[in-house]
């Protein structure tokens, strides 16, 4: 009963914020030991929704208007059930805290990362592209090395802005309901990609909601990269990345990461949608006149991603001390 009432006496930044913090702690805890994916069952279901309604032989205005009323009419019944629900909870903390949990993507990152690595410095690219493949949507089997490298870094960058980072903002500003829909829609977005020839216009409502939804999470980490750059190229970085900064992507990400490693990131991905002939897409590359990524990248990028993540962790955590400290003053 006391520790529910110091909880009502927290401002409602605070309270999110510390349901922030011990969600992170216990996916933490539980992705050390397992490997485990909540959406699973979600993620099976969009698959077989696109074989249903995503029809080939259908115009591209079918497809693309097929893909807004799926999207709709998968979401809308989800996010209407869980607001109902919410108010027969008695445990609200309980409640915000599962949802998010399920929100936040893997944990995991860093050690298959890691392994990747490990294999790599041991010749075992075969081991590489198996531990690498559950993990992105391209192509592995003809990746070189240097392309394993490059590949495992833009996946531990990408999934933690949009599986943890945009999670974790959409949270503290919005609540668990709207950060637990944001995830449902990037799933959407993965299994409907428009990388893929099948989905090239069956998803594309699912690709610009959700990076719209990024946009300013990624520029906030970015803005944080940008700043980690202090005293070394700060001016150059962010003449370099200013183009950047109102696209509706990641690409401003991307290229100050490779930009802090002093590697080329970007180029050339195939992907094969089993269905349709591979499909060799050319991407934008970032930093081309830097080495191209080896081995130790990948652990150096991990440990620039999680420094950006503790300053931020730091940030907010400090707002929230001084949040309370005002409110207990006036």
């Amino acid at each position: 009963m006391t520790i529910m009432t110091d909880f009502s006496a927290l401002s409602s930044f605070s309270y999110q914020l510390l349901i922030l913090l011990v969600v992170i702690s216990t996916k933490a805890i539980v992705s050390h030991f397992i490997h485990h994916e909540p959406l699973r069952f979600f993620q099976f279901y969009c698959q077989k929704l696109s074989d249903k309604v995503n029809k080939p032989q259908n115009s591209p205005k079918q497809q693309t208007i097929a893909g807004l009323v799926a999207l709709i009419i998968t979401l809308s019944p989800i996010m209407i059930i869980l607001w109902l629900f919410e108010a027969f909870v008695a445990v609200n903390f309980v409640w915000q805290a599962l949802l998010l949990y399920v929100a936040m993507g893997s944990f995991g990152l860093a050690q298959t990362n890691k392994a990747i690595a490990q294999a790599l410095a041991s010749k075992q690219n075969y081991l590489a592209k198996q531990t690498l493949e559950p993990w992105v949507l391209r192509e592995t089997e003809s990746l070189s090395s240097l392309g394993l490298s490059k590949t495992s870094i833009e996946m531990q960058l990408l999934r933690t802005l949009q599986q943890g980072y945009t999670v974790a903002v959409i949270f503290i500003i919005f609540g668990p309901l709207m950060a637990i829909s944001y995830r449902l829609l990037l799933e959407m977005h993965y299994c409907w990609n428009t990388k893929l020839v099948i989905h090239n216009h069956f998803g594309l409502y699912s690709k610009y909601i959700a990076n719209l939804i990024q946009w300013l999470p990624v520029r906030v980490f970015s803005m944080l990269l940008l700043f980690a750059s202090l005293g070394k190229d700060f001016i150059l970085f962010w003449r370099l990345s200013r183009t950047y900064f109102f696209q509706l992507n990641n690409n401003i990400a991307l290229l100050l990461l490779a930009l802090n490693l002093e590697i080329k990131l970007g180029g050339v991905a195939i992907y094969d949608d089993k269905k349709h002939s591979k499909e060799k897409l050319r991407k934008s590359s970032y930093n081309d006149l830097a080495r191209q990524p080896q081995t130790t990248d990948i652990i150096y990028a991990s440990k620039k991603i999680h420094g950006v993540i503790y300053i931020s962790l730091l940030f907010i955590t400090l707002l929230a001390v001084a949040i309370e400290f005002v409110a207990a003053n006036i």
